[in-house]
């Protein structure tokens, strides 16, 4: 089954505008013979507030889609339209600005900066976007670190320190969030409590949430799921009813 109608993290329903939307997307790295073909013509509308989780083996081209959906890398061809932004129509400057307003990121490691605190680190993000003075507090509080917010990076664990790069990532209130493998060096457990803190902050503020994984397991919590293979999307599909992220399990 194929999904035609977006559904957001609050029930069924889509947009007028998608949050994002691709045409024939393609994407190639090198020419002639040798060219490899990343993405092969995807076209998506993915609703505000969805949360999407994009599934696939190594090399099925997720990873390089969450990255031209960010506006990491250019689309060979094809129309990527983003927030309310075509990003084919940004030069290198509005691309900047673009994904350091309107896109969060979270990958599968921290990158914390270790000589700053949980809640400094947040800061330096929230300085760069000029935000309110309290966003970095309350960043860390939507996390639940708020007991935590003065400790450094080694004197956390590996879940404490990801919810530091969510609250790094959401602290300029983007739109779309971009997830890549957050929970892939993390346990069962833990990765359980990753995941419960992208669920509410999806559910809490309507942002659209596509996380990429390996872990067909996390598929049960989304609100869609999106399978590649090879480029292509093989399937495409609304989950009828999420379960939460404490009952996932792998």
């Amino acid at each position: 089954m194929v999904a035609t109608e977006g559904r957001g993290a609050r029930g069924p329903g889509g947009t007028a505008t998608p949050a994002v939307r691709l045409v024939d997307v393609r994407k190639q790295y090198g020419t002639g013979e040798l060219a490899g073909r990343a993405l092969r013509g995807i076209s998506l509308d993915i609703a505000a507030g969805q949360f999407v989780v994009l599934l696939g083996p190594s090399g099925s081209g997720k990873t390089t889609l969450m990255n031209v959906v960010g506006g990491m890398e250019p689309a060979t061809s094809g129309s990527v339209e983003v927030a309310g932004r075509t990003l084919g129509d940004l030069d290198g400057e509005a691309l900047t600005t673009f994904r350091r307003e309107r896109v969060g990121f979270v990958f599968q490691f921290f990158n914390l900066i270790p000589t700053l605190t949980a809640l400094e680190n947040v800061q330096l993000v929230a300085e760069l976007v000029a935000a309110p003075d309290d966003a970095a507090r309350r960043a860390i509080d939507a996390v639940g670190l708020g007991e935590r917010a003065d400790h450094f990076p080694g004197a956390m664990s590996g879940g404490e320190q990801q919810r530091v790069a969510i609250a790094r990532a959401v602290v300029k209130d983007p739109p779309i969030l971009l997830c890549d493998e957050p929970t892939g060096s993390l346990d069962l457990e833990t990765g359980r409590q990753v995941l419960g803190v992208l669920r509410e902050l999806s559910r809490a503020a309507g942002r659209t949430v596509l996380l990429v994984t390996h872990n067909s397991a996390i598929a049960a919590m989304a609100d869609r799921v999106i399978r590649l293979r090879s480029g292509e999307v093989v399937d495409d599909r609304l989950v009828p009813a999420p379960v939460e992220p404490e009952a996932v399990t792998w």
